[in-house]
Formats: C-alpha cells, sequence, structure tokens
C-alpha cells in the first residue's frame, strides 16, 4: 500500500506545479482573486499571492526528491488545508467568488471543495511512505490519482444545486421591465458584479467602456448601499440592479459574468466576463 505513497507524491507535485506555472502567467489575475476571499488586508495581497505561488512551487519540488519527500507532504498539508479554509470562510460568507485554485475562472463551491480535499488525503497520504523510492510505473498510478480526483470533484460540481448558466431563449429575470433598460435600443448587457470580486474590479473599466455602444446594467447580490458605495470609489457611474437571488434566478454561476438579452428582456448570449477579451467575445458573438 505504501507504494502508493509514492504515486501521491508524484500527483500532488504536479497538480502544485500546475496550479503555479498559471498563476505566474498572470499573477494579476491572481491577487486579485485573493483579494475576493476578503482574508488579507488590501496591503498584503501581492504579498500573500507571490507566498502561496512560492510555497506551491517549493512543494513540487520537495514532494519529487525521495529525501524530502516527507517536508513537501507537510508543506503541501499545510497549504490544502489554508486552501480549505479560506474556501470555507468565503461559503461561510455567502460570497461568491473566484476559486483561484487552478488556471480556470471556477467559482468556490462544492467541486473546488472535494477537489482540494481529496488533494489533502493524498498530501498527508504522500508523507507515510518517504522512504519508498520512485519507479517509473508510479507514474501511472500518479495519473490514476489524479484523474480520480478530479474526476471525482468534476462529478460534484455538476451535482451542486447552483444553476451552471443561463439559457439562451429564456426570460431574463430582474424584478422589473427589461425595455426601461434599452434606452430605445433592441439589446441590454447585464454585467453581474461583486464588491468581494477582484476580477470584478479590473472588469468595471471594461463595462464602463461597453456602455458607450450597448446599454450596460450591473448585477449584484450585496446590499444596495454597499454595492454604490463600492462603485463611487472605482468611480462608475452606470445603472444597478441589486437582489439577494439575482445569481439564481437567471442561473448564472458567479461574478463577474456578462448576459446580453433583447429589449423584451431575452437571453441572446452570456459567458464568464473576467477578462476584456472574453467581453469581446461576446459582443461580437452578436455582432456588437
Amino acid at each position: 500500500m505504501l507504494t502508493w505513497s509514492a504515486s501521491a507524491a508524484l500527483a500532488v507535485a504536479g497538480v502544485l506545479a500546475f496550479a503555479a506555472v498559471g498563476k505566474l502567467r498572470d499573477l494579476d489575475r491572481f491577487a486579485d482573486a485573493v483579494a475576493g476571499y476578503r482574508i488579507l488586508p488590501d496591503r498584503l495581497v501581492p504579498a500573500g499571492a507571490r507566498a502561496v505561488v512560492g510555497a506551491e512551487l517549493l512543494g513540487a519540488v520537495l514532494l519529487v526528491v525521495p529525501p524530502t519527500r516527507i517536508l513537501g507532504s507537510a508543506l503541501a498539508t499545510v497549504l490544502f488545508s489554508a486552501f480549505l479554509i479560506g474556501m470555507g470562510s468565503v461559503l461561510r460568507r455567502g460570497m461568491r467568488v473566484s476559486c483561484g485554485c487552478l488556471q480556470t475562472s471556477e467559482r468556490v463551491g462544492a467541486g473546488s471543495l472535494t477537489r482540494t480535499g481529496l488533494l489533502l488525503v493524498l498530501a498527508v497520504f504522500a508523507g507515510f511512505g518517504a522512504h519508498v523510492p520512485f519507479a517509473s510505473v508510479q507514474l501511472l498510478g500518479s495519473a490514476i490519482l489524479a484523474g480520480i480526483v478530479f474526476g471525482v470533484a468534476a462529478l460534484v460540481s455538476r451535482l451542486d444545486v447552483h444553476p451552471s448558466a443561463p439559457v439562451v431563449g429564456m426570460r431574463f429575470e430582474i424584478g422589473t421591465d427589461v425595455s426601461a433598460f434599452a434606452d430605445g435600443g433592441d439589446r441590454v448587457l447585464f454585467a453581474y458584479i461583486s464588491p468581494v470580486c477582484g476580477a470584478c474590479r479590473v472588469m468595471l473599466p471594461e463595462f464602463r467602456a461597453v456602455a458607450g455602444r450597448v446599454p450596460v446594467v450591473l448585477v449584484s447580490s450585496g446590499e444596495v448601499g454597499e454595492v454604490r458605495g463600492y462603485l463611487a470609489t472605482q468611480g462608475v457611474d452606470l445603472p444597478l440592479v441589486t437582489g439577494p437571488d439575482v445569481f439564481e434566478v437567471n442561473g448564472v454561476p458567479g461574478p463577474p459574468y456578462a448576459v446580453l438579452t433583447d429589449a423584451s428582456g431575452v437571453v441572446l448570449a452570456h459567458r464568464g466576463a473576467d477578462r476584456s477579451e472574453k467581453l469581446a467575445a461576446l459582443l461580437g458573438d452578436v455582432g456588437l
């Protein structure tokens, strides 16, 4: 059984390395994800983001070197435990934020919790057989273990009670007549944001710029005064709709997200909008 611990070490090392490289490619975006958790003070967020990436790279190296595997196991255990605590804090506070886990814009939810929990188990298991040497067959074992982790997490994510996406052709429910926002045009862009979403802060100027081409309405589940105050600090003055269920009723998984409707409120297109390229692609899909 302990021979599988070496496979576990390789699997965890591969995940840590993959995650760290993805974050290094866009460290600012990862820092925004860290800020979205609202755990660290703003001034410590850049240092915290770099510390996480450095720890992931160090953990990966320690795990693949047999004499230091036990140290790598300990470091990975601390990392995944910290990640779980952070995710749990987000969910407990009812926040919808980007996970910042891998090279995706996945929100914190049942899937990310499951994956991180299983990786924590593998990280602990990797330390039990620190004396077991690596063998080529263990590469296959690591692939099997990683496949199980990501497969189970994907299944749990699919079974999550939160809706995964709007449906083109559905009626957009915003609690008021969508035509009131159309300003005589035939399209309205609803941009989902949150004051606790780092990527949303980055995208606010993009949404404001698009308002010159199509009416833009910001949508948030936060309290209206809080959201208005947040927008004022960002220098953004766009129409705002708030409500506790604005995400669930329209099947929006999390901010930042963009939903384009016609003037009657029928969904024409939708897409996660954590990058300007994605927003441009959404508008391009409908010829805007």
